[in-house]
């Protein structure tokens, strides 16, 4: 099996929002500039993890994004699913015709047998477990930026306001009146 970016990037942004979603939503710029996502996949892999009922979104100022259920209950199959990313280890993608007109390869049976074992490895991991482990290695949470609007203790300077024409055009005038 060769599990591609997106099933990747999937669970690693549904672990990202698990670990910051105590505090609000979380938009999806700020888990592209995180991990290094591109904002536009971000963007088309939470479209899909919404229809799945995995996230939630919410709009406006302050929106963002948050698990629809408790991280227990979503598993690492369930992500990776969820973003059309197949578990399949076949060369015929579980059709049993590797060599044509329903004829299977003789290996077919193997690779059949080890998608079983992957979905149930997968079907046992829980995001929980993933956020856990991520605490359990000491991950901070960044503190949130300070409000733009908040009061600083640094005095604030008043624009030094300047009686000069600002063109040519208008230094032309200030003379012409002279």
């Amino acid at each position: 099996m060769r599990l591609t970016t997106k099933g990747r990037f999937a669970v690693t942004a549904m672990i990202d929002l698990g670990l910051r979603q105590s505090s609000g939503p979380v938009t999806l710029a700020a888990i592209s500039q995180r991990q290094q996502i591109s904002l536009s996949y971000l963007e088309q892999l939470f479209g899909k993890l919404r229809r799945n009922a995995l996230v939630e979104s919410t709009r406006g100022p302050g929106g963002g994004y948050t698990l629809a259920r408790a991280p227990i209950d979503i598993t690492v199959a369930e992500i990776i699913t969820s973003v059309d990313e197949p578990i399949d280890a076949t060369q015929c993608g579980g059709k049993e015709n590797c060599m044509g007109e329903g004829v299977r390869c003789m290996t077919h049976e193997l690779w059949a047998a080890l998608n079983v074992k992957m979905v149930e490895f997968l079907d046992s991991v829980n995001l929980q477990s993933l956020v856990d482990e991520q605490l359990s290695k000491g991950f901070q949470l960044e503190e949130k930026p300070a409000n733009k609007r908040a009061i600083s203790s640094l005095p604030m300077l008043k624009p030094i306001r300047v009686n000069a024409p600002n063109s040519v055009f208008a230094l032309g005038n200030v003379y012409s009146k002279m």
